[in-house]
């Protein structure tokens, strides 16, 4: 199957893109931003004293090379009226073949929260992995009591599916994680 790779996207307000180097300022202000965290799965804030422009090409290196293997492709957000670094939306392949399925994860900066941009950002990153990167089914796994995320999930249309018992390992045990899923 030939796929489009292209990975830019715009919406009314937003453009989702993989990051290039000169995002390092825009990005940085994304994080310096934030607020202290809002519940469990908001991230807290982070130290970027350590985060160089060096070390953010890295970053944005791994993420083209991840995208020319196959495995994931990140793309950032940002807004279009001032170019506001607001989150990310990835795509990891699972499993390509008679497949073509794949698992959405996104984060977005607490400060950009509750103005309809997770919304609108993961509702094209979507269209992008369906039409873009050939994926039939795009799944969204996540933490039973992920509230916040569970509701993004069904705004954009993924469908509740099933839980899975002990799916995922993280802060060292394994997780049930409910499963949303879209296919194209």
């Amino acid at each position: 199957m030939e796929k489009n790779k292209n990975l830019y996207s715009e919406t009314d307000r937003l453009i989702l893109r993989p990051l290039e180097n000169r995002d390092y300022e825009k990005w940085l202000e994304g994080f310096r931003g934030t607020r202290p965290q809002q519940y469990k799965y908001d991230s807290p804030k982070m130290d970027l004293t350590e985060w160089t422009q060096e070390k953010f090409n890295d970053v944005v290196q791994r993420h083209e090379e991840l995208a020319a293997r196959d495995e994931g492709y990140i793309l950032s957000v940002f807004r279009k009226s001032d170019s506001k670094h607001i989150g990310m939306v990835g795509f990891w392949t699972l499993m390509r073949r008679e497949f073509q399925w794949g698992f959405v994860e996104y984060r977005f900066h607490n400060q950009y929260w509750k103005q309809g941009y997770g919304k609108e950002s993961v509702k094209e990153g979507l269209n992008v992995a369906c039409h873009n990167l050939g994926f039939h089914r795009i799944e969204a796994h996540i933490n039973e009591d992920n509230t916040p995320s569970i509701q993004l999930a069904e705004r954009v249309g993924l469908t509740y599916e099933c839980r899975r018992k002990k799916f995922i390992y993280t802060a060292d045990e394994w997780t049930d994680n409910l499963i949303y899923y879209i296919t194209i």
